[in-house]
């Protein structure tokens, strides 16, 4: 029979604690920073490093379960009383222009798990017209009087501001931490977490609001691609006093936790995937520190295992994966994108292979995967690329990926770097 792929595998976002794998550093830095009682957490990295599933975890500790934590060894970091949250996660859009844009998908987010309204009051969720009962004179002024005061027959009164996003986010934060943080679930704090943060076009103003919203009862959460603060946060000067013990930096996993996710989903297939001794340490080298790449070759060793009806993943299977991805076959959303950058130009095919085997930083720095253009020029030209300018510009469109984005004159990044890896694996046609 064959065993699905996903038991010990998966390309989405890890939540279960029980399937994540190594970053005890940054577990222990997250312990740090969800216990105390100010702060912003800041979570950044490369495409592809695990981000997101951290900051699921971060969700998980914030709610109290520190089972993955314990297992990393880290119990003695946990404090004796640690801070619970209630918890809202909310995973941004490239179609978010600023920050107003933002708000609005906050205050309107139904979803039934992590959405900011299933934490709302009933009565802030609608604007309540007040009425008058028979005791109050009909020409009284019912915002002079006391709330619940003899003659008031509701009490409720509307959160929602017609026309000012920004004050009803405010004021349904601050129903939220007082009646269910601190009156109902007897909560410390109200942690508000914003995935993919990079991609909103103009956050000017929102470090600003972060700041102003921040208190014991209230923190925030950001996460998305860049090299620091800055590359998240247009205002950063605004918070950086608040992030003294919640910067997260992501870097690349090393070859040792690498190969711990194949370890971790042999135990999570139950003796129905084996893997040959050594085929981890290839899978983790192959992968050079993406756990997303990790999974996805994991993933395609185990569909090749089903094909040839066996259990165990061996060379032989290995060496087809290699030999699939080599020729285009073994991952097609690598290999769509990496077909829609070259565009049928064996120049540029050339030229994106040049450029992505251009040796890197060795440390995680801001240079980590960036390119020159005019080392790989003249390589490029002696094989027969006779017009490097006019195959380049598809590499940094838009509309084509992009592969590349320019940093400065003559200097480029690679936007995701498990398709870096995925082009030096690939063969050229």
């Amino acid at each position: 029979m064959a065993v699905d792929p996903e038991i010990g595998f998966t390309a989405d976002v890890i939540r279960d604690p029980g399937r994540f794998v190594g970053r005890t550093e940054l577990l222990r830095d997250c312990i740090a920073a969800l216990n105390s009682a100010t702060g912003l957490i800041s979570v950044y990295g490369k495409r592809g490093v695990g981000k997101s599933s951290l900051l699921r975890q971060i969700q998980q500790m914030a709610l109290g379960e520190y089972t993955l934590a314990k297992r990393a060894g880290l119990t003695s970091e946990i404090p004796a009383r640690p801070r619970k949250y209630l918890t809202v996660y909310y995973a941004c859009d490239s179609l978010i222009r600023d920050g107003k844009e933002l708000i609005s998908r906050l205050v309107n987010d139904q979803d039934a798990e992590d959405g900011l309204l299933r934490l709302v009051p009933n009565d802030g969720k609608d604007i309540v017209e007040f009425t008058r009962s028979k005791e109050v004179s009909g020409g009284a002024d019912l915002k002079v009087l006391n709330w619940g005061a003899k003659g008031i027959e509701s009490s409720k009164y509307a959160k929602t501001v017609p026309g000012d996003v920004v004050q009803t986010f405010r004021n349904f934060v601050s129903a939220v931490v007082d009646h269910q943080v601190h009156r109902r679930m007897r909560r410390d704090s109200l942690l508000i977490i914003l995935d993919e943060f990079d991609v909103i076009q103009d956050k000017q103003g929102l470090g600003s609001l972060i700041k102003s919203l921040t208190t014991p009862e209230v923190k925030f959460a950001v996460c998305g691609v860049g090299g620091d603060l800055a590359d998240l946060i247009a205002d950063h000067a605004s918070v950086e006093r608040l992030i003294e013990q919640g910067v997260l930096a992501v870097k690349p996993m090393s070859l040792a936790e690498s190969e711990g996710i194949i370890y971790r989903a042999t135990e999570l297939f139950r003796g129905a995937v084996r893997f040959a001794p050594g085929i981890a340490s290839k899978i983790a080298g192959m992968a050079q520190g993406y756990p997303y790449f990790v999974q996805l070759i994991g993933k395609q060793c185990v569909n090749e295992m089903n094909a040839r009806g066996t259990d165990v993943i061996d060379d032989e299977i290995f060496d087809a994966i290699v030999q699939g991805l080599k020729t285009g076959k073994a991952f097609p959303t690598l290999e769509t994108a990496y077909q829609r950058a070259i565009g049928g130009s064996d120049g540029r095919q050339l030229l994106l292979h040049l450029l992505a085997e251009q040796s890197s930083e060795a440390s995680f720095t801001d240079e980590i995967g960036r390119v020159v253009l005019k080392n790989s020029r003249t390589v490029a030209e002696e094989l027969g690329v006779q017009f490097v300018d006019q195959v380049m510009p598809r590499l940094v469109e838009a509309k084509y990926g992009p592969v590349l984005e320019r940093v400065e004159q003559g200097v480029y990044e690679f936007v995701n770097p498990v398709l870096r890896q995925y082009i030096r694996l690939r063969g050229m046609n």
